[in-house]
């Protein structure tokens, strides 16, 4: 018998991997469930902020932040940016998506900065962690889409849920550089002045990583915003409707100006926090 003859299937696994997911959402949906209760009302949250306030009040707040740290060209472009996509129509849709990248980047941050901590002080967790990361990165969003959808049902908050899972490792990597890039003599010297541990992490380690730790912060808001378009297609809102709707119905126009405002949207995000971590 040949045992490298490949012309069959002999490992199930796709069967597998079908039959644990339906396991659990027949015996743990309500979990799943309540897992949604504080994304929702973090995104509801951020959505009412965004669409309440009038147009003019957002575009000044967002001009302040942006003259205040990034300077007066990154003003300049912020204003262009949401005075061009209230223009093109697409208002309601991008406070939606600003809604979305901002609950998503919230949880990123809220779970990855302690973990990238944990990662950057203990080897063995490093390595048990590695693997996770290098899965979440590098599996095509597409084929986590199905169990989020399974599992969560279709919506905008399952859109965030996969948003979380795509752009969670770049936060987790960063922090975790960031606090093994401190010198040890500096650790060493706080440790002699009687510092604890939590001293040391607290006022030596996380102040100079700060910098590495905001730079994950805006990859991970950049793949946030990345997941815009795949989103949309289980129910999420926001800028990425225009866009599949433009690839259902072959309408160049409307793909355009969806992809327009997500790209100009992304850039002027980019500029804002990548000022932070210089700051």
């Amino acid at each position: 018998m040949n045992f490298l003859s490949f012309d069959k299937q002999l490992i199930p696994l796709d069967e597998w991997v079908q039959a644990f997911v339906d396991w659990l959402v027949f015996n743990y949906r309500d979990i799943f469930q309540a897992i949604k209760a504080p994304i929702d009302l973090c995104l509801k949250g951020f959505e009412w902020i965004f669409t309440s306030l009038p147009p003019l009040v957002v575009i000044l707040i967002f001009i302040a932040v942006a003259l205040r740290y990034a300077g007066k060209g990154v003003a300049a472009f912020t204003f262009v940016t949401l005075v061009l996509v209230g223009y093109l129509g697409l208002w309601d849709d991008t406070m939606t998506t600003l809604a979305m990248v901002v609950s998503s980047v919230f949880f990123c941050a809220l779970a990855g900065i302690p973990l990238g901590i944990m990662a950057g002080r203990s080897d063995r967790f490093e390595v048990f962690l590695r693997p996770a990361l290098d899965a979440m990165q590098t599996i095509p969003p597409f084929v986590y889409l199905v169990p989020v959808v399974m599992l969560f049902s279709i919506g905008t908050v399952s859109g965030i849920l996969a948003t979380i899972i795509f752009a969670l490792p770049p936060i987790v990597r960063l922090t975790s550089l960031g606090i093994r890039q401190v010198h040890p003599e500096l650790i060493e010297a706080a440790l002699a002045f009687g510092a604890t541990p939590w001293q040391v992490l607290r006022k030596v380690q996380f102040p100079l990583a700060l910098p590495s730790i905001m730079a994950g912060l805006n990859q991970t808001l950049m793949m946030a915003l990345s997941m815009v378009v795949i989103a949309a297609l289980i129910g999420a809102g926001g800028l990425g409707n225009p866009v599949v709707q433009g690839l259902n119905t072959l309408e160049i126009g409307l793909a355009t100006i969806g992809g327009l405002a997500i790209v100009l949207l992304a850039m002027m995000l980019d500029r804002i926090t990548q000022s932070f971590a210089k700051k």
